[in-house]
C-alpha cells in the first residue's frame, strides 16, 4: 500500500515538521575490535556513552560472579543471520568467548559495555 496517496489518488498532506527529538539520529552498529566508545549530549544536558568496537565481554557466571572475557569470534545472531557474518554485536547474539558460548544480554549501542550470559 502506498503510503503518500489516498485511494482516490489524492496526496496526504504533511500537518508538521519532525521535532528534532524525533529525527533518529545515526544507525550504531558494534563491531569487534580494540574498545571504541563515543558519547553523545542527550534531551537535559545528559550523556549517552555508547560502544562501536568491542574486544571484552562481562559474562556472569552460575555462581553469580562477573568475569571480563576476549570476544573471538559472532556465532549466529537469531534477529538477523545477515549481523552474524558481518561480526556485529547486539542484544541476543551469541558469540565465542574461551569460556564457551556466551549470550549478549545488554544493548551495547545503549549503554556502552557488553554483558552476557553463559549458554550451554
Amino acid at each position: 500500500m502506498r503510503k503518500r496517496k489516498k485511494i482516490s489518488g489524492g496526496v496526504y498532506n504533511k500537518k508538521r515538521k519532525k521535532k528534532s527529538y524525533e529525527i533518529a539520529g545515526q544507525k550504531r552498529i558494534v563491531k569487534i575490535g580494540e574498545e571504541k566508545r563515543r558519547t553523545k549530549k542527550t534531551r537535559g544536558g545528559n550523556k549517552k556513552t555508547f560502544l562501536l568496537k568491542a574486544k571484552f565481554v562481562n559474562i556472569q557466571t552460575k555462581d553469580k560472579k562477573s568475569k571480563k572475557v576476549v570476544i573471538k569470534k559472532v556465532l549466529e545472531t537469531p534477529s538477523n543471520r545477515f549481523l552474524a557474518r558481518q561480526n556485529i554485536i547486539t542484544k541476543g547474539t551469541i558469540i565465542e568467548t574461551e569460556l564457551g558460548k556466551v549470550k549478549i544480554t545488554n544493548r551495547p549501542t545503549q549503554e556502552g559495555v557488553v554483558n552476557g550470559v553463559l549458554v550451554e
